[in-house]
């Protein structure tokens, strides 16, 4: 089974149209709006939770023990991915924070900490579409 970021990619690509439709439907009234705000936060978990996952996988490529690779924790996983050069450290630091955010948006459902979030998806969307090829590279060159 060969490994690929098409998934990654996708759950990318509904982020990016979930924030496009929150452009068109402004009213923050509006149903629209709550519903591709939601859908924008939702795309936005699913995909940090699938890079996490890739992300372990690639790094196996880097290290002697893929066992020690699967007992990190996930602020770890970006750490090692700063070491073997899928993110710069600027990254890193960003993503800490997307997953700060994310396990914050599990547990507060405020209105006003979802848009919040929503400014922060802008960057993360640029940052997921920048790792992606890195991780595929990885995947390619394990082949």
């Amino acid at each position: 089974m060969s490994l690929n970021v098409q998934h990654l990619l996708r759950t990318a690509d509904t982020l990016e149209q979930a924030l496009l439709a929150i452009e068109r439907h402004a009213q923050r009234d509006d149903v629209l709006f709550d519903l591709y705000r939601n859908a924008a936060i939702k795309s936005f978990e699913l995909s940090l939770e699938t890079a996490g996952k890739l992300l372990r996988k690639a790094i196996k490529a880097f290290v002697g023990s893929p066992r020690a690779v699967d007992a990190l924790v996930f602020n770890d996983v970006l750490r090692h991915a700063g070491k073997h050069g899928l993110l710069d450290n600027e990254s890193v630091e960003r993503w800490i924070a997307y997953r700060v955010n994310r396990n914050n948006t599990a547990h507060d459902y405020g209105e006003s900490f979802a848009n919040e979030t929503l400014k922060l998806l802008p960057q993360y969307l640029a940052d997921v579409r920048e790792l992606a090829p890195r991780i595929q590279a990885v995947f390619d060159a394990a082949t």
